[in-house]
């Protein structure tokens, strides 16, 4: 499991014109699964980054979790976080997972955000979205499972 964090003053998903999730401050979350990963894999990725300290303290110090600021969580499916674009122009993407794996997978992280306190908003698993967000920073992580 791959998943990018960018911490965010606002971010939005949009489907066909239409804003499908949004939140006003806290991560957005671009989530690529592969054909091994587990429910402890989601498992790990959602309490890693519930305890994440990205947010500044009174000192100005990144001391604080999402959970702390009030922070909320954009989670986006993206597949392409697993291609290859080492050989040729065209990347491989035979190490992303299946959606018949990856979308229950992707709805059990989302879960798995949630029992942290987290408020989720997504967009739809295998659709084509336009994501907009304003990032703060810029912070922005790579967390893996594994």
């Amino acid at each position: 499991m791959r998943v990018v964090l960018q911490r965010s003053k606002e971010a939005s998903v949009t489907i066909g014109g239409s804003v499908c999730g949004a939140i006003e401050h806290g991560f957005v979350l671009l989530v690529g699964l592969t054909h091994d990963d587990t429910d402890a894999d989601a498992e790990y990725a959602a309490k890693k980054i519930a305890g994440l300290r990205l947010f500044e303290d009174e000192e100005g110090k990144m001391n604080r979790s999402i959970g702390e600021t009030g922070g909320q969580v954009l989670s986006i499916s993206q597949f392409t976080l697993y291609g290859d674009s080492r050989k040729g122009r065209r990347p491989s993407f035979i190490e992303a997972a299946r959606p018949e794996h990856a979308e229950p997978l992707y709805d059990h992280f989302n879960e798995q955000l949630r029992s942290h306190g987290l408020t989720v908003e997504t967009g739809r698993f295998g659709a084509m979205m336009d994501v907009a967000l304003v990032n703060d920073g810029p912070v922005t992580l790579i967390i893996e499972s594994k």
